[in-house]
């Protein structure tokens, strides 16, 4: 899977939000280690028909400095979170089906 800087990471989440229509306030941003888990499973956001973005950054740090800047720009959720490993940035709308 190719990775991504913070700067691109942010880039390619907010052009995808901004095509959703929905405003940022909407929007949950985290970061993780494994997408299957987090954003999937414990965030029980649907595979297919549901809008959310994800992308791998080229290390840990970037990856909380893409979070930091969506989190800036209006996103639900909160920074801390994640270890070493927390390499996956994702975004998903926030609807009556997943879960904060």
């Amino acid at each position: 899977m190719q990775t991504y800087t913070a700067t691109q990471i942010v880039a390619d989440i907010v052009a995808h939000i901004q095509k959703s229509g929905y405003p940022f306030g909407q929007w949950y941003a985290g970061i993780a280690s494994s997408i299957d888990d987090r954003l999937f499973g414990d965030h029980r956001v649907p595979k297919e028909n549901h809008w959310y973005a994800y992308r791998k950054a080229i290390s840990d740090e970037h990856a909380r400095q893409a979070e930091a800047d969506l989190l800036r720009l209006g996103c639900r959720g909160g920074s801390g979170g994640g270890d070493e490993g927390s390499v996956f940035v994702y975004a998903y709308l926030i609807t009556a089906i997943t879960r904060e």
